[in-house]
């Protein structure tokens, strides 16, 4: 028996031209003529048509993200790593994004989140000029995408709000080629780029914000941080507000005089479940991958993180934040009040319940126990030897069996709590520097004595560190930002460059 439904839905041009029409292979041989269709190659070959009716903004981002070559760093299915719409959940649930969609800013979070540079821009914030500026500049390159998020109605096209990437430009006509992700109703087709101005200028009834589009780039350097920001557990919530509001509080309400007092003002208030908002980004190998070389992958990406570690260790504030650790018992105290479990065999553990996350894709370190674990040395054919933690994790389903890659510090570092001499895992010393590192600068502007004022901005001004760990720490800073938004409704505000 046949089952009524919809098959697609005729393109109504004017003002659109279909892709495939005679008229828009025309128009696509003399863009490409025109340098402005460089980009298109790309992100056809990882075109793909959004898995559910609102899956739009999920489906964009999929596919600039394949055609950018960004890797996840995480398992799609088997062994591959692969951008899949049902990856891009970290700022938002998948099940409310299919009922309800996506906004604007959630869309830019989500490119952010997964490791894309971002600049994204309401058209009440840039102008038609800009705009065509941007479009011009990325179709002429394989290394920037646009994806624009527009309404339909300017089109003639049913549909409300919606996102598609930008494939290409002609300057002939002034019409840019969008590649609509929600192929069965629209094929490919050009528009003219002052309607579709005109269909992002169209206020989001969700937001009360205007559309816009946004420029999604590679970040011209190694995917390798230190730390990430999470807000995959409640406590998200009371971090982000204690970070960017509490702080600077507490530095006016108290009499400070110096920097081990500021230290221990802000430590020992830090929220339960600190450790579930800050984490160590592992590199994570398969034991059943075998043999002892690394791939110039993973040692590029160790080597970032080694030389981050040192330029972190090298910081005055570093030896600040030790020393405060150090003094009065206070680690074995206060600090385990809101970082626990940090003796080697302990961290080795969550470690490997990490790396059985990442591998496996599933969140939520309640799905893991992790049975065993050991840390031994790798020998590389001729390069120095690599510490790796090694455990079998238990999934509920099965077992996970991983291998840790771990940054190794040139340095020594003292050892709290616990820890193991031999020990290269970075600990709460380099955490906590970080952390207050990526503080927005105004936290310190109540502090009251001048010259202590003028001691804490000169230890954390991003101004003074290296460029590996400035990087490091705006990134953060950013993460911050963008989750104090989240929490205050604001995230679809102006939100400019992400990253």
């Amino acid at each position: 028996m046949a089952v009524a439904g919809l098959y697609r839905r005729l393109l109504p041009s004017p003002p659109a031209i279909e892709f495939a029409s005679s008229e828009g292979k025309q128009l696509f041989i003399e863009a490409l003529q025109g340098g402005h269709m460089e980009g298109f190659y790309k992100l056809i070959s990882y075109f793909q048509t959004q898995s559910e009716p609102a899956y739009c903004g999920l489906a964009s981002l999929s596919m600039v993200l394949n055609a950018l070559a960004i890797d996840p760093g995480r398992k799609w299915k088997g062994p591959w790593r692969w951008f899949d719409e049902s990856m891009l959940d970290c700022c938002e649930p998948l099940e409310k994004i299919k009922s309800e969609g996506i906004t604007f800013g959630k869309v830019a979070c989500l490119a952010q989140c997964a490791g894309a540079k971002v600049e994204a821009f309401r058209t009440n914030h840039t102008t038609i000029g800009d705009f065509r500026k941007y479009v011009m500049s990325c179709t002429s390159s394989e290394d920037c995408h646009v994806i624009t998020s527009y309404h339909r109605a300017p089109f003639k096209q049913t549909g409300t709000g919606h996102f598609s990437p930008i494939g290409g430009y002609h300057a002939g006509t002034d019409m840019a080629l969008i590649l609509d992700v929600a192929r069965f109703k629209y094929p490919p087709h050009w528009v003219p780029l002052t309607l579709l101005w005109e269909a992002m200028d169209i206020v989001d009834e969700a937001t009360g914000q205007r559309r816009g589009f946004m420029l999604i780039s590679r970040v011209h350097r190694a995917s390798s941080l230190l730390y990430t920001l999470s807000c995959k557990h409640d406590s998200w919530i009371g971090m982000s507000k204690y970070l960017i509001d509490d702080v600077s509080v507490l530095l006016k309400s108290k009499d400070i005089k110096d920097v081990q007092k500021l230290l221990s003002v802000v430590f020992t208030s830090l929220p339960a479940n600190f450790g579930e908002f800050i984490k160590w980004v592992a590199e994570v190998r398969r034991q059943e991958d075998g043999g002892s070389s690394l791939s110039t992958e993973e040692k590029e990406r160790l080597a970032v993180k080694e030389e981050i570690l040192k330029q972190v260790h090298e910081t005055e504030l570093f030896k600040h934040v030790t020393e405060w650790l150090s003094s009065a018992n206070l680690c074995c105290q206060n600090l385990q009040a809101f970082i626990k479990n940090d003796t080697l065999p302990e961290i080795a553990a969550n470690v490997c319940c990490q790396g059985a996350e990442l591998l496996t894709g599933k969140s939520g370190s309640d799905r893991f126990c992790c049975r065993a674990t050991c840390v031994k040395w790798l020998k590389a054919e001729g390069d120095m030897p690599v510490t790796v933690v090694c455990g079998t994790v238990e999934t509920g389903s099965g077992e996970q069996s991983v291998d840790v890659l771990v940054p190794s510090s040139p340095e020594k570092q003292r050892i709290c709590c616990g820890s193991s001499p031999g020990s290269h895992i970075p600990t709460n010393n380099d955490l906590l520097t970080v952390l207050l590192l990526a503080l927005p600068p105004q936290t310190w502007s109540n502090i009251k004595e001048e010259k202590l004022l003028q001691e804490i901005n000169g230890l954390v001004s991003t101004d003074n560190l290296p460029l590996l760990l400035q990087e490091e720490v705006l990134h953060l800073r950013r993460q911050l930002y963008f989750l104090k938004r989240c929490q205050d409704k604001r995230v679809d505000e102006d939100l400019g460059t992400l990253s």
